[in-house]
């Protein structure tokens, strides 16, 4: 496997964000070393989805800088962003959004066909991936076939199938039930120890912010 490897994997200066005259991110700095799972918690509206959108390209900053390894990424062209998104960066959401219509295995290869890679290549490593995390036995499986842990496992190798150094997570355990949360956080763990990638994540969860090797509180917009 090939991965973005830098000794920060991210820094941000003075993000900002807002929506019309409501301040959502106010300042932000921010770096994470390569391998370091970091977790931002805080209460609802704190602004943490908010930033970790912006971290995760999805959303733009008002102002302020954002590197990721060694992109600048305020300067990159809407078509380069979107293929360095693609190719860099996974994201694991609280509610999957998988694609009902399609298989856990065609689900999974999804990030990989549209990066370019063979039906071949994206299938090969599709079934490492679900077998890695122990849903194999669903690959033929649509989603609405599958329990929501195994649902958010086959979503957790979507995000990993371009072999990104950043993963992204916004509330992955949120709507799972207590068993299948504590087998996701020991997942997350053993999957950076493992593979050396870069996890930030955003929680209600303490035994979730528990596993990470540091914790951030947010509060109206900044970090305290």
């Amino acid at each position: 496997m090939e991965y973005y490897y830098f000794r920060h994997m991210l820094k941000a200066r003075d993000i900002h964000k807002s929506y019309g005259d409501l301040e959502i991110v106010r300042g932000i700095d921010l770096d994470v070393a390569q391998g370091e799972i970091v977790s931002i918690v805080g209460v609802s509206g704190a602004g943490k989805s908010t930033l970790l959108h912006i971290i995760g390209t999805l959303d733009q900053a008002d102002r302020g800088t954002l590197q990721i390894g060694d992109k600048m990424i305020m300067k990159l062209r809407p078509d380069a962003l979107s293929r360095f998104r693609n190719q860099h960066i996974g994201f694991i959401f609280q509610f999957h959004h998988l694609l009902p219509e399609f298989t856990a295995l065609e689900n999974v290869c999804m990030p990989a066909l549209i990066a370019g890679k063979s039906l071949c290549e994206c299938g090969k490593r599709a079934e490492e991936l679900l077998s890695m995390l122990g849903v194999s036995h669903r690959k033929d499986h649509k989603p609405n076939e599958i329990s929501g842990g195994e649902q958010q496992r086959v979503a957790i190798a979507r995000a990993l199938i371009n072999n990104p150094s950043l993963v992204l997570a916004d509330e992955p355990s949120g709507n799972l039930d207590s068993q299948n949360a504590s087998e996701l956080n020991k997942l997350l763990l053993n999957l950076r120890n493992e593979t050396g990638q870069t996890f930030i994540i955003v929680t209600h969860s303490d035994e979730l912010a528990a596993i990470a090797d540091r914790k951030l509180v947010m509060k109206d917009g900044l970090f305290v």
